[in-house]
């Protein structure tokens, strides 16, 4: 007489779905909200990292410091972003208007990509250190003699040209940001935290050829 086995019948795992699969095989990369204070310069430079499209906004808004922050914060509330980043220059503001825009930013959970002068700074530092204090205008100057043509501020080329040495601007943009102790945005010039949201765009992005 044949016995009944109490074991239980064979369970085939579950078929993961194609999303599933894709989940697991890739790291979820995180939504961008990048405010810019100029309407073409930055905006053309960050729209250049290949961050999926439908998770990058770039607004180039032409104002700015505090008023920068205030726009920046409404735009964050109307959307869903991972994260949210203020860029902009000391210029010739107030070291109190850049302080309070800096500060407004941050009790918010907002993060600021700042340059002290010049964006032009974050450019400069692909090619060598830089570490004394000079105005915009050199920066133009230096910059035309690296890229051996004159440096079109609102290029939209800069990025493609530039990004052979992103990894050399990152190390010289932290190692000046390193010799302010502590760090005051509003006197530390030259420095910049432009490397900073680089950095974050570079590990969201989607690698070429996927």
């Amino acid at each position: 007489m044949t016995r009944k086995s109490n074991a239980k019948p064979f369970l085939r795992p579950k078929t993961r779905s194609y999303m599933q699969r894709r989940v697991d095989e890739y790291p979820i990369r995180q939504s961008f909200l990048i405010v810019c204070e100029g309407g073409k310069t930055e905006p053309y430079y960050f729209e250049k990292f290949r961050v999926p499209r439908i998770v990058v906004k770039v607004e180039g808004l032409g104002m700015n410091t505090v008023r920068l922050v205030q726009e920046a914060l409404a735009l964050r509330d109307k959307g869903s972003y991972d994260q949210t980043w203020c860029v902009f220059d000391k210029d010739d503001f107030s070291a109190k208007n850049f302080n309070a825009a800096i500060s407004l930013a941050r009790k918010n959970g907002l993060k600021v990509a700042y340059s002290n002068q010049a964006f032009e700074l974050w450019y400069v530092l692909h090619f060598h250190y830089l570490n004394n204090a000079l105005p915009r205008a050199d920066y133009m100057k230096m910059l035309s003699r690296e890229l051996k043509h004159d440096y079109e501020k609102n290029s939209q080329t800069i990025y493609d040209k530039l990004i052979q040495y992103q990894t050399a601007a990152i190390r010289n943009a932290e190692r000046l940001l390193s010799q302010y102790h502590p760090i005051r945005p509003s006197q530390n010039n030259p420095s910049t935290t432009v490397h900073e949201l680089v950095k974050q765009l570079l590990e969201h992005s989607k690698p070429f050829g996927r």
